[in-house]
């Protein structure tokens, strides 16, 4: 067993690349030439041969020394390589952030952040501050416990939120699994609560789809007394059957009257950041009676940016609150029809009344989907096919209006 004056009086023979003197249970100190020394233990695993370096000297003496490699040969005994407990203590002494539940979140939301849409982020953002810092942001997220995450996740489902609460269990769920990947838990705990919240049933948006109550709807809103720009929005929204909010921002920019074709801007769509950022624009042709509409509308706004801007400012457009309310005062409340439910209306008596093919139905709802040898549909091969679509939809609402086919069907019956 070495002592320290025999430590700090060893050298290298000349000649030589190293010496190695033994000290205890495979514990041995390396001189160099040059006169640096290091610990090294020496074992044996699954029949070969292994060292680990255990520092070096004089900065740890022979009793430290020893006291390593115990400490070493107790792993060893448990099961675990020495080498490869060093490797992962010394990667995680590496991170940067720390390992509380908030460091760790911070740093997984930062990595992600820039394959995300603005929307997205801020959504992922205000669960992490609203809903999960409040209870673990200086808690170290290895002893954070499957009880205490399923606690604060039941305090969004009883704000009544339980789309939420399912949201929120999510991006626990994607921290978690970072702090594993980052060594800063053992396991994903929120794999442990997902049959304990409430179930959340997807929100359906109230949609008419018999043709003779949507021609009520649609003689309603022709007959709408508010002011033209929300009676003009009201009265688009079933004709051309986009998103509420693609609608509601509508630029003139967008809009080529002449060409009867709404461009509408990969960033608005509903995408991810890439899709917004590299997609092509979506393309929404214009019936006769649309553009007619919109021809009407242009001398009151067509001097600004946005089609439908708002009342008091017109640099923003008109709410989604004012179409429900619009929609409200005509006697069809959102468990009746709503704005957006207006595309299920479309997207429905398209393929059961007019038998339009469902691959053009759902390209022009700007849905993701793809050709019989599943291609990507091509948003801009099929525009013919799509602009006559919408002239027999429009001319078929028009119909519905006045009554023309409910009548025909009367006199087939009589």
């Amino acid at each position: 067993m070495l002592t320290d004056a025999e430590c700090k009086n060893a050298t290298c023979p000349p000649g030589k690349n190293r010496a190695r003197l033994a000290c205890s249970g495979g514990l041995y100190l390396e001189v160099s030439p040059a006169g640096s020394k290091r610990w090294f233990w020496k074992y044996r695993k699954d029949g070969k041969e292994g060292r680990i370096s255990l520092g070096s000297y004089p900065d740890v003496g022979a009793k430290d020394a020893r006291k390593a490699r115990d400490a070493a040969k107790l792993e060893k005994s448990e099961g675990r390589d020495p080498v490869q407990v060093r490797k992962i203590e010394k990667l995680k002494s590496l991170t940067p952030a720390g390992d509380t539940f908030k460091a760790t979140a911070l740093e997984w939301y930062a990595l992600k952040l820039d394959g995300w849409s603005s929307h997205y982020a801020i959504r992922e953002k205000r669960n992490l501050e609203k809903d999960l810092f409040p209870y673990f942001a200086t808690r170290h997220i290895g002893d954070i416990e499957a009880i205490e995450l399923l606690a604060a996740i039941r305090q969004v489902e009883e704000r009544g939120a339980l789309d939420v609460a399912h949201r929120v269990l999510t991006t626990a769920g994607q921290v978690w699994r970072y702090a594993v990947a980052t060594a800063r838990a053992k396991r994903d705990i929120s794999q442990d609560i997902r049959g304990a919240l409430k179930p959340h049933r997807g929100k359906h948006f109230a949609a008419i789809t018999e043709p003779v109550k949507l021609g009520g709807l649609i003689r309603a809103i022709r007959g709408y007394q508010g002011g033209p720009i929300v009676r003009a929005a009201l009265q688009l929204a079933p004709l051309l059957f986009q998103r509420p909010g693609e609608l509601r921002g509508m630029a003139w920019a967008e809009i080529d009257l002449d060409a009867a074709l709404w461009t509408i801007p990969a960033m608005r769509m509903k995408r991810g950041k890439d899709g917004k950022e590299n997609g092509e624009p979506h393309l929404v042709p214009l019936p006769t009676q649309a553009v007619e509409i919109l021809r009407k509308l242009h001398p009151l706004t067509g001097h600004g940016v946005l089609v439908f801007h708002g009342e008091r400012s017109h640099d923003r457009p008109i709410s989604d609150n004012t179409l429900r309310a619009a929609l409200l005062t005509l006697g069809y409340g959102p468990d009746v029809q709503t704005v957006h439910g207006l595309r299920a209306t479309a997207r429905t008596l398209l393929a059961e009344e007019l038998n339009i093919d469902p691959l053009v139905i759902e390209a022009q709802l700007a849905h993701a989907v793809k050709d019989a040898n599943g291609r990507a549909y091509n948003r801009t091969q099929y525009l013919k096919h799509r602009t006559g679509m919408m002239q027999v939809w429009a001319d078929y609402l028009d119909k519905l209006a006045i009554g023309a086919d409910v009548i025909e069907l009367q006199r087939v019956a009589a």
